[in-house]
């Protein structure tokens, strides 16, 4: 399930109230010639939005730029940040019931995205590949569809 929001919604506030059993995350969801940016973390069999979850105090913004300086080199420009969808599923990797509620955002970059940190392959993916996609990020592509922005 994803809340449609308008791409020029302003960033949500931080979150305080995470309920019990549900994982935290923001995502940069970056399009390119059709196709949907993911990428593999060492020892995982799927792959993700880039992105990851919030330290305590952090805005979506500042956990988005964060987590996509240390994962692909590349310096996301926070001003043009827009929320793009918020997605609920199953949180890949974790037990069973288990959910995710991923707050995906767009943003205008700077430099090309390189594997840093613990990624181990970029993927740029459309959807015929979205089988490669953790739940959370096959839903990204259904809505990418929906919209007429996946080639």
């Amino acid at each position: 399930m994803s809340t449609d929001r308008s791409a020029s919604s302003a960033p949500l506030p931080p979150v305080t109230d995470v309920p019990p059993g549900v994982v935290d995350a923001v995502a940069w969801v970056h399009v390119r010639d059709g196709r949907l940016l993911n990428v593999r973390s060492a020892g995982k069999d799927a792959l993700y939005l880039p992105g990851g979850k919030r330290e305590p105090g952090e805005s979506d913004v500042e956990v988005l730029v964060r987590e996509v300086r240390e994962e692909l080199a590349v310096r996301l420009r926070p001003e043009t940040a827009r929320l793009f969808a918020v997605v609920d599923a199953d949180a890949h990797g974790y037990p069973d019931g288990t959910r995710v509620r991923l707050l995906c955002y767009t943003a205008e970059h700077e430099g090309e995205p390189t594997p840093s940190a613990e990624i181990r392959e970029l993927a740029w993916v459309d959807g015929a590949a979205a089988e490669r996609c953790a739940p959370a990020g096959r839903r990204v592509l259904e809505v990418l569809r929906e919209r007429g922005l996946l080639g």
